[in-house]
């Protein structure tokens, strides 16, 4: 544990991301929350003691303004999260091109944007650990689900790269493949029900994985993790 060191969430919200925010707070990390609407991070800012800042991840002068803005207020992160996504579900020949595009800017280039800038810093540094949240579409393409399979097989792709080029320059880089639904009381999914004891995946939990990502010894480093519920299908 380190009271130095310094957390970046970006695409900061309820769930997985409140989660990271407070463990890393309990770690003795500060703690920058970075989304499109900080409006929604008022609450979890102030528990964690930390700042928020707005960003968005389609945007290349956004993503350089938000790490200058973390670079001045706090220095240069030890653990970058890039936790952004977005959707557009529906038939493949009924998807809107447009609102496409602007998923896949978010989601995957929004990804290597994110890492681009956190890489910079962390060369320079000599250390630090960049880690992608990926998701069960990013190994499996599901039907009707095209947009978030594109978007997420590329963040998987680029974590795959970056970690061959800089895990040998002491940056670790970890993708982490959420495979399954998150716990999470603001969208209606809560432990138990039809789908049995434990058949959400824990918030809390996953955290934990990060943070062991984080603290791995660089002699044995992962680059990529999955977590799924017990019952879950795979």
């Amino acid at each position: 544990m380190s009271e130095n060191e310094i957390a970046v969430i970006v695409g900061a919200g309820s769930g997985l991301s409140a989660s990271l925010a407070r463990l890393f707070h309990k770690e003795g990390m500060k703690v920058a929350l970075a989304a499109r609407n900080t409006d929604k991070l008022a609450g979890l800012t102030a528990e964690v003691d930390g700042k928020s800042y707005t960003c968005d991840t389609a945007d290349a002068a956004s993503v350089e303004a938000l790490f200058a803005e973390v670079d001045a207020d706090f220095g240069t992160p030890d653990v970058v999260v890039f936790n952004a996504s977005a959707r557009v579900r529906g038939p493949l020949v009924e998807l809107d091109p447009q609102e496409v595009g602007k998923a896949i800017l978010t989601t995957a280039f929004g990804g290597f944007l994110v890492a681009q800038q956190a890489a910079r810093r962390m060369l320079e540094a000599g250390k630090g650990t960049i880690l992608l949240t990926g998701a069960s579409a990013g190994v499996k393409g599901f039907p009707q689900s095209a947009t978030f399979a594109m978007g997420k097989f590329g963040l998987r792709g680029l974590a795959q790269s970056m970690a061959r080029e800089l895990h040998p320059k002491n940056i670790h880089v970890g993708h982490v493949v959420v495979d399954g639904g998150i716990a999470n009381p603001d969208r209606g999914r809560t432990q138990g029900g039809d789908r049995g004891e434990d058949a959400w995946l824990e918030p809390d939990a996953i955290a934990e994985t990060y943070l062991h990502l984080h603290r791995q010894h660089r002699s044995s480093w992962s680059w990529e993790i999955e977590v799924r519920p017990w019952v879950e299908k795979f």
